[in-house]
């Protein structure tokens, strides 16, 4: 495993964000995003990059309310998945998320079981707020998503969460 820098993306970082997630758009995996979304939330963005400078990893917190955050863009290189990366991003969102004020955290995803193991829980679309929607309307697949709507549990997010990802990324 090499070692990775997490951190904010910059300018530079943009095509490889738009490749890796335009490959798994491709795939049916994600929803695609075009070069001018992610430039435009390119703040919202946490990289993971390897030692010789190549993208490993991408994630965002996208603020959509009083205290309401969803997690979006999660994307893993694939010869990179399954060595704690995407959980790693996740966690720097979230404690990123902490520092705004950020309470509720939720995620539309076709890998559920990935946002499980970080303690997201399924809930029905309808539960979310109607501000979650307001980008919906641009989507291609409005108005049949089929995406799974995840949030993370108030009582989730504590040190104890923190401690858990990071021991399971111990055995990674």
């Amino acid at each position: 495993m090499r070692i990775l820098i997490y951190r904010k993306a910059n300018f530079d970082d943009i095509e490889s964000i738009f490749a890796l997630i335009t490959g798994y758009a491709n795939d049916g995996m994600m929803l695609a995003r075009s070069r001018n979304a992610l430039y435009e939330s390119i703040r919202d963005m946490i990289v993971a990059i390897d030692d010789d400078g190549n993208l490993a990893g991408v994630g965002a917190l996208h603020m959509i309310w009083d205290s309401l955050a969803e997690v979006r863009s999660m994307a893993v290189a694939p010869h990179m998945t399954r060595h704690g990366i995407g959980q790693t991003i996740v966690k720097k969102l979230i404690e990123d998320g902490r520092t705004f004020g950020v309470k509720k955290f939720f995620t539309l995803t076709y890998k559920p079981k990935f946002f499980e193991k970080l303690g997201f829980i399924t809930v029905p679309k309808e539960n979310l707020s109607q501000k979650v929607w307001k980008e919906c309307i641009d989507c291609p697949k409005f108005p049949n998503c089929d995406e799974i709507a995840m949030v993370l549990p108030d009582e989730t997010i504590n040190e104890e969460f923190f401690e858990n990802v990071a021991k399971k990324l111990e055995f990674k």
